[in-house]
């Protein structure tokens, strides 16, 4: 398979190309735990991610798939190894990227518009401005009629909308997610992944998507990797993804080069989930 000629994980521009948006190097990450053995989270390995590149991280629960996007993030600290963003070593917060978790941010006394609004009027911007960028996003994701609705007059999709927008409003230029669609329903899920593309398709960001839907992965993204059960959980996986874009999620499921990646990458992955439910049971 043309996987094992290749280094997990260390896909992305060829040399003399621009810097890489993402470079993690041989990045190890330990966790102290009073009274107890250090744990060994993840072992030294390596992720490459260009810029404009989507990236999808699958592995089983527990693997390290939240801790890598944490490192980059500049959330923790690595105990080894090197992270560096468009270039430049990474230290503290990494100012570029914006992160968008499970479960969304919003804070339940201010509406959509001032929630997405206070994503810049905390950088010292014109409240002025920050209105209208507002507005500007959430029409972008479809909400231009609910501006001024508050978080518990909004469906888990328009809440998850407006979240996105939330982080999109800044303009980063990398986009960190982590299990974002998780708690939605299945077709919402598509909706909002189908939403995700065309927004992305517009500038191109760098993603860096983490996801336990193996069908999610490979219908948003230009690369899956996979990660190995933990402890010391490292990439052992990397598989392109040469499905034509533009992409609904859901009509590219029914595309037959989708189930054709999807058999390949689940031969690797089915593996590694199956020890960690072996442990779990035993």
């Amino acid at each position: 398979m043309e996987i094992a000629l290749r280094q997990p994980g260390r896909e992305g521009p060829a040399p003399g190309a621009a810097p890489l948006a993402v470079a993690l190097d041989d990045v190890s990450i330990s966790f102290a735990v009073k009274g107890r053995p250090v744990f060994k989270a993840v072992a030294p390995t390596s992720l490459h991610v260009g810029d404009g590149e989507f990236v999808a991280i699958v592995g089983p629960t527990g693997c390290g798939k939240s801790t890598l996007l944490n490192a980059t993030a500049g959330l923790l600290k690595p105990a080894g190894g090197r992270v560096a963003i468009f270039g430049e070593p990474l230290a503290g917060l990494n100012a570029k990227a914006g992160y968008l978790f499970q479960q969304d941010a919003l804070m339940p006394w201010k509406t959509a518009l001032d929630n997405v609004a206070i994503a810049l009027e905390i950088g010292g911007a014109r409240r002025a401005d920050t209105l209208a960028q507002g507005r500007d996003w959430l029409a972008r994701v479809g909400l231009a009629r609910f501006t001024d609705r508050y978080p518990h007059e909004l469906s888990g999709g328009q809440r998850k909308r407006v979240a996105l927008a939330q982080v999109l409003v800044r303009d980063p230029k990398i986009l960190l997610m982590d299990e974002p669609f998780g708690p939605l329903d299945a077709q919402t899920r598509q909706i909002m992944g189908t939403l995700l593309l065309r927004l992305w398709a517009q500038d191109r960001k760098a993603v860096m998507f983490v996801t336990h839907d193996l069908e999610e992965a490979i219908a948003l993204s230009d690369r899956v990797v996979i990660m190995s059960a933990g402890p010391e959980a490292r990439i052992i996986g990397n598989f392109p993804i040469d499905l034509a874009r533009p992409r609904d999620t859901a009509d590219i499921r029914l595309d037959p080069r989708f189930h054709q990646l999807h058999r390949e990458i689940w031969n690797q992955l089915k593996a590694e989930v199956a020890k960690t439910y072996g442990e779990e049971m035993a």
